[in-house]
This record gives structure tokens, sequence and C-alpha cells, in this order.
């Protein structure tokens, strides 16, 4: 069973781990390999601000002792960051209980409406949980000293009736 909790500080280094490890299994089927390779070295150095910060919600799903998931949502811009599972517990429902445990999180401040930027290889998903593309968009990130473009599409829901 996924158990869904608050991050802590000390779950940097395996968040960190777990998006290296789910980029490199899913970013091939929509991503070129310096793509991939920019996307997954983003999170080198483990990053505890947003866990640390009160504005940011970061959460973990865990499957007995171990961190299956992740996820990132940023309630006062109405925005979620992230939702990534490790790819030996895809497809078992545990993007949508973290995406579903985000969306409650920002909907009890107050939220009435979310954003995020998806990955191509995530849209489906976040389609299927009635999100609806916005428009087409880019990432800038860097790599091996270069600037490396990766298109995302920005989507949002609404929770208004």
């Amino acid at each position: 069973m996924t158990r869904i909790r608050p991050a802590t500080g000390d779950d940097a280094p395996k968040i960190s781990r777990l998006h290296t490890e789910s980029v490199l299994a899913f970013g091939p089927a929509a991503y070129d390999e310096t793509q991939v390779s920019a996307w997954a070295a983003k999170d080198e150095e483990p990053d505890r601000t947003p866990i640390e910060d009160d504005d940011h919600h970061v959460a973990v799903a865990e499957a007995g002792e171990n961190i299956v998931g992740f996820g990132h949502v940023v309630p006062g811009e109405n925005e979620i960051r992230a939702v990534y599972v490790h790819p030996e517990h895809a497809r078992r429902g545990v993007g949508s209980t973290v995406l579903a445990h985000l969306e409650g999180y920002a909907l009890g401040t107050g939220s009435k409406r979310l954003e995020l930027r998806a990955s191509l290889n995530a849209v489906g998903f976040y389609e299927r949980r009635g999100y609806r593309s916005v428009r087409q968009g880019t990432r800038e990130m860097e790599y091996e000293g270069r600037r490396v473009t990766v298109p995302v599409v920005a989507m949002e829901r609404s929770f208004t009736p």
C-alpha cells in the first residue's frame, strides 16, 4: 500500500535519485538523448529549499520503507511543480495518488485552479486527471556548458463548479 507524507530534509537525496531514475526511464519516449541528460542532471545536488519553505508543499509516496514517488505544489502560485514516480512502481496508481494529494493540499489552502508544465511524455497522464492543454512552451536548462531547450505543455485544471 502507498502512503503519502510530507517530505523532510532527509528525503532530499532520495527524491533527487528518484527524479533522475524516472527521467532516464521515461524521458526517452518524448525527448532526445541530450534533452533527457539535461533534465536528469538538473537535480545532481539534492535541494532541500522547497522542502523547508513554508510556501511549498513537497510530499513523498512510500511503499514500505521506500520512497516510490514524490510531488511538489506551490499553493500560493496555484502551481504543481512536480509529480514523479520510480520506474519500478509506474502504472500502479502512485502518480495519481501523489497528484490527488497535491490537489487536496492546494484546495485546502484556497486554490480554485492549478497549473503545471508537463513533460511531453506526461501530458496524457494529466489529461486523464482533468487537466487541459493551454499552450506549448519550453524549459531552458544548462548542461555541459550549453543551453538545452526541452519542450513542455502548459496545462491547467479548474476546481470550481
